[in-house]
């Protein structure tokens, strides 16, 4: 969050300029005299809390509900999807940070302790997952996870005290595979067969971004405001875990593809930082934050099995 970010106002009354408020670099940040700060804060602790509760009875009642419930215990899956699902971790982690801090800050929370409330609600809110996970038979407490959470919600709290800024933000982007070759039925049971649940669940569509935004690194250039340059990360050929090999109940084989090779993708592309986009649309500001989030599609070049290649176009 840039300086310019910050709105700053003068109590008629002492002739003293208040202390400025920074949300979502929005420039129009209300003034703290004009509102009721127990409100806000009321307000925004309860949507905390409603968000957290809500969530974890959806996941109670739909992801855990069909697996049997155990004694707490760890499970070492930081080799699983080339750790696609990992980085996704991390870029939970960052973005829930982000917004809860933007909210801290909303309610009058000073800068600081703000982006410190943002870093501490993503990490209790995931760690509260990870609890969940280590008392389901399905899967178990990961470090692995524990360390992704902690470092996207580092990221984000690391540059905000150093820059008031996101200089490097954490993006995604997905598109669908049609699948073939017997895959398909594969692809279904793993990844679901809606497109939303593809888009969220398939890691071999999935690619993870850190989006450099380049006038904040040489504020002397003439570049945009808004080009940044950034740096995906993908896999291909993911079909199990850790190996291309599917089980029924018993411990039986029903699905063996270990032919297909399992393979990192890594991708070079411009980008846009909408936050640096001006408008005095309230609005379109809060629309380019949330479209923060995500990489928009692009001209791309790839680099994965030893070879190079270009994209006219890569989501």
């Amino acid at each position: 969050m840039s300086q310019e970010a910050v709105d700053t106002s003068v109590n008629q009354s002492t002739g003293e300029q208040d202390s400025p408020v920074m949300v979502a670099g929005y420039a129009d940040a209300p003034d703290i005299t004009t509102f009721n700060k127990k409100k806000r804060l009321s307000l925004v602790a309860g949507v905390h809390v409603a968000s957290y509760a809500g969530t974890l009875f959806i996941l109670g009642q739909t992801w855990y509900k069909d697996f049997p419930k155990t004694s707490f215990h760890v499970f070492d899956d930081s080799k699983e999807w080339l750790q696609v699902d990992k980085v996704g971790h991390g870029w939970t982690a960052y973005n829930i940070a982000k917004y809860s801090g933007d909210l801290w800050q909303w309610a009058g929370v000073p800068h600081k302790k703000a982006v410190l409330l943002g870093g501490v609600s993503s990490l209790g809110y995931q760690t509260i997952l990870e609890y969940f996970d280590a008392h389901s038979a399905e899967w178990g407490w990961s470090w692995a996870d524990v360390g992704a959470n902690v470092f996207g919600a580092g990221l984000y709290a690391g540059q905000e005290l150093a820059w008031e800024e996101q200089r490097i933000q954490f993006k995604f982007s997905a598109h669908k595979i049609n699948y073939h070759d017997g895959l398909t039925m594969r692809a279904d049971k793993l990844y679901g067969e809606s497109l939303p649940e593809r888009l969220l669940k398939d890691y071999n569509g999935q690619t993870y971004w850190s989006s450099f935004n380049l006038k904040s690194f040489s504020a002397n250039s003439k570049l945009p405001e808004w080009l940044n340059v950034a740096i995906g990360y993908g896999a291909t050929g993911l079909f199990g875990g850790f190996k291309n090999i599917g089980y029924d109940k018993n411990g039986a084989v029903i699905f063996n593809r270990t032919d297909i090779k399992r393979q990192r993708q890594w991708y070079l592309s411009p980008d846009v930082d909408f936050t640096k986009i001006k408008t005095n649309k309230k609005a379109v500001r809060g629309l380019f934050s949330v479209l923060n989030m995500i990489k928009v599609p692009a001209p791309a070049l790839e680099f994965s099995g030893g070879k190079l290649k270009g994209h006219f176009l890569f989501f």
